[in-house]
């Protein structure tokens, strides 16, 4: 059962205002659809849809870093194409709390001019908790959604919202009323189905598509999955049968934001007369936030705090871990590596990985199981049992969809350039659609709308991914992520030549340090070739050119980096320093 009782919305219940049209100046209207993150990557999400003097945003999304991206917390959209029209926009939608749709929210809300949010309850409260850890940030300025309204965004612009179910209660999709014809942004969706396996909530999208929709954009994380989603009431009995025959202590790691799956997680610790610990300061939020607006209830001294770990028998307790995609510094990962304070691993302990992984996460995660199992844990993820099921509906539901809402047009949003062009075969296989009907657009490339066509265009924006490490935002380019790739992969060679600045001689041998890439000690051999190498390179410079360190330390870099090329098939960084005496 969802914490929040999932009630279908009916033609006859949804209201019924209609967007205000004026005439374009235009001959033909024309709408605007950028995306600035989420199309060629899963998270980052934001997209916005422009009408002459009118803009609104939906969602505002981060990805967080993985192994490509060494020391970077986080990457945000660029939003340089809104900062330059701020006081066009008109309104910021956020369709759910998950971060990959909020996240960026705290770094960007000031850049384009602090719209008003329209979101939900539970998105409201993550997103103001999250406000938390950014106190200059602008005070946020909110206008409630639920399901089955109609928002007057803009003089063009209006939204009619109805329920969906995804993995974090309070999401929504809605009809977009442009001057072009209605647009459908689903938000992310899957079915939730009955005791008989029946999909819940169709009505809804026949109402949808009893609106002459223009165009339907859809979520391709799941276009490449084959089937329906597993019920949720098929992971709780796996988990319930995981968790009453534990012998001895459960963790669980989990998404901060998988309320529906926690929810049911403690009902099943209450059954079993367990104790829960909440391990993860962002999950902790998050059930406090949802506790607090009535989303969950349990028993007073069901949840307790970790320090009290010790005073409980271990078969007794039922902790909950961030940290399932491998995270560094999650509390899932600091345990498996035997840095967490409070708990160690021990052989009775059973680890519930209920989860999929997220694309680029597979070695990181990897690792976590590799280190949870060294240490002797009984360990359980969902390619063994059904122990997860994805917010993102699979190819058969999305078909569903599709018949139902009827579309002229089709846009695949959210995911890799695959899993679009795959949800655009699955269009163009259901509905019938001419392939110019399918609008394949990647991050940054503008999208037109007309009232009777569609086309992407040639036109870019820009939308290269922003990086933020600690407080620098944006200060961290492809030049600085490469040269940490660099230092990882292949080391560093430090080296220090001392010249006279009269006559432009090499004084003494030149010092060489190296990290990561040799052990001094055993490579002298490699050494003095190396330092024979640069005597010879400074000794071709004509004495009458003086001594011009920076074109030296040019010479030095490319010279000794092709000559280390050529004998270990490595390219350290060269740092030259020259010093002049």
């Amino acid at each position: 059962m969802y914490m929040k009782e999932y009630t279908p919305r009916t033609p006859k219940k949804m209201a019924t205002k209609i967007v205000k049209t004026t005439k374009s100046t235009h001959e033909e209207p024309v709408v605007r659809f950028i995306a600035l993150g989420g199309l060629e990557e899963v998270g980052r999400n934001m997209m916005l849809l422009e009408y002459e003097d009118e803009i609104i945003i939906i969602d505002i999304g981060l990805i967080f870093s993985n192994e490509s991206t060494p020391g970077i917390d986080c990457i945000i959209p660029n939003v340089t194409y809104l900062e330059e029209r701020k006081e066009k926009i008109k309104a910021l939608v956020v369709t759910h709390g998950h971060y990959d749709h909020i996240g960026a929210l705290p770094y960007l809300i000031e850049k384009i001019g602090n719209p008003l949010i329209y979101t939900t309850q539970l998105s409201k409260e993550i997103i103001l908790k999250r406000q938390d850890d950014f106190p200059n940030s602008p005070k946020l300025r909110f206008e409630m959604v639920k399901g089955g309204e109609t928002h007057q965004l803009s003089e063009h612009f209006a939204i009619e919202t109805f329920d969906v179910v995804h993995n974090i209660p309070d999401g929504f999709g809605m009809i977009i009323k442009t001057p072009v014809g209605n647009i459908v942004h689903p938000g992310e969706f899957k079915f939730d189905y009955d005791n008989e396996g029946k999909p819940r909530g169709l009505d809804t999208w026949k109402w949808v598509g009893q609106q002459n929709i223009h165009t339907l954009m859809m979520d391709s994380t799941g276009a490449e999955i084959p089937g329906h989603s597993m019920s949720e009431r098929v992971v709780e009995q796996e988990l319930d049968k995981l968790i009453k025959n534990a012998p001895g202590r459960i963790l669980v790691g989990t998404f901060a934001s998988l309320l529906d799956r926690l929810y049911e997680m403690v009902k099943i610790a209450e059954k079993y007369g367990r104790h829960v610990v909440v391990n993860g300061r962002s999950m902790q939020s998050n059930i406090e936030i949802a506790q607090r607006l009535g989303y969950m209830k349990f028993k007073q001294g069901t949840i307790i705090p970790i320090e009290d770990i010790q005073k409980y028998q271990d078969n007794k307790l039922f902790v909950f871990c961030t940290g399932a995609q491998g995270e560094p510094k999650a509390a899932l990962m600091r345990i498996a590596n035997g840095e967490h304070r409070h708990i160690r691993i021990k052989s009775t302990d059973s680890v519930i990985l209920s989860s999929s992984v997220v694309p680029g996460n597979e070695r990181s995660a990897q690792n976590l199981k590799d280190n949870l199992a060294r240490q002797g844990a009984i360990i359980y993820h969902h390619k063994m049992l059904d122990i997860h099921s994805s917010g993102h509906a699979p190819q058969e539901e999305l078909k569903t969809v599709m018949k139902l809402v009827k579309p002229k047009h089709f846009l695949p949003i959210h995911g890799y350039y695959f899993m679009r062009y795959r949800n655009g075969k699955l269009a163009e296989e259901v509905l019938g659609l001419p392939p110019h009907n399918i609008l394949i657009a990647d991050d940054g490339v503008v999208v037109e709308f007309k009232k009777d066509t569609a086309r992407v265009t040639d036109e870019h924006v820009p939308a290269f991914p922003i990086m933020v490490d600690g407080l620098g935002v944006g200060d961290v380019g492809e030049v600085v992520l490469r040269d940490r790739l660099t230092l990882a992969e292949e080391g560093m060679l430090v080296i220090i030549t001392t010249m006279s600045r009269e006559g432009g001689k090499v004084l003494k041998n030149p010092d060489i340090i190296s990290r990561g890439f040799i052990y001094l000690k055993d490579h002298q051999e490699l050494l003095e070739e190396i330092r024979k190498k640069i005597r010879g390179i400074i000794g071709r410079i004509p004495h009458h050119q003086g001594l011009d360190a920076d074109y030296i330390k040019t010479l030095i870099r490319d010279q000794i980096g092709q000559f280390l090329y050529n004998k270990t098939k490595r390219r350290p960084m060269i740092l030259p320093v020259v010093i002049e005496v």
